[in-house]
């Protein structure tokens, strides 16, 4: 019998959520913040395909064309990302368990865990970084689309930062045990600056389409 996990792209909602209420560690936080970023992403292919080919919004259709293809991309993304999240976390939690009882196991675990929350890291990094994306499809498309979907983008603006904090913070649990110090540090400097980044555009997002008013075609 195959034993390989069902994507989660392939469970329903219901299933999904029903594995994260489950007493399995996995999917956990990293997994439902990639998934969240994906629901923004979607949004995103959403209000550009609503505005695209509109007479009205003609003159933004560079835009709508660019958003819908990034939205669709970064939705899929982000869905393989939840599946990594829980696979990193899975070797993690394997090496934590390895046996330590002679000096040689000890190191080889030691090694182990290293490597392990290393990838741990990096994978919600990824997340991190996709959400960056994602937020600055929202702020592009943000008063350059149908107006009647404006607050679609807002939405997609709150699920990119809440996501890109909640894969921020698994980026910041697994520092500790790579035991870089080097690495560490590079690592929250990254994630500060990206999450600075994407609360300001979700800020200006917020911004622009609270105003009701549309915004300049981008500059060629």
């Amino acid at each position: 019998m195959d034993s390989t996990p069902v994507p989660f792209r392939d469970l329903t909602l219901r299933a999904f959520v029903a594995r994260l209420a489950s007493a399995e560690p996995v999917p956990g936080g990293g997994s439902a913040s990639a998934v969240a970023a994906s629901l923004a992403a979607g949004l995103v292919t959403m209000v550009a395909s609503l505005s695209e080919g509109r007479p009205r919004y003609a003159m933004y259709m560079e835009v709508h064309a660019r958003t819908k293809a990034a939205g669709t991309e970064l939705a899929e993304r982000l869905l393989r990302i939840a599946d990594e999240d829980a696979a990193s976390y899975a070797d993690f939690a394997a090496a934590l368990k390895l046996p330590k009882e002679t000096e040689a196991e000890q190191a080889a675990r030691g090694e182990a865990i290293r490597a392990a929350a290393r990838v741990a890291a990096e994978v919600p990094m990824r997340c991190v970084e996709a959400c960056l994306e994602v937020a600055e499809n929202a702020e592009l498309l943000a008063a350059r689309c149908n107006v009647n979907a404006s607050s679609d983008l807002d939405v997609a603006a709150l699920l990119a930062e809440a996501a890109a904090r909640g894969a921020a913070a698994n980026v910041l649990v697994n520092l500790p045990s790579v035991a870089d110090e080097a690495y560490a540090s590079e690592a929250r400097s990254r994630v500060n600056a990206l999450l600075a980044r994407i609360a300001a555009l979700a800020a200006t997002t917020h911004q622009v389409v609270a105003t009701g008013v549309l915004r300049e075609p981008v500059a060629r």
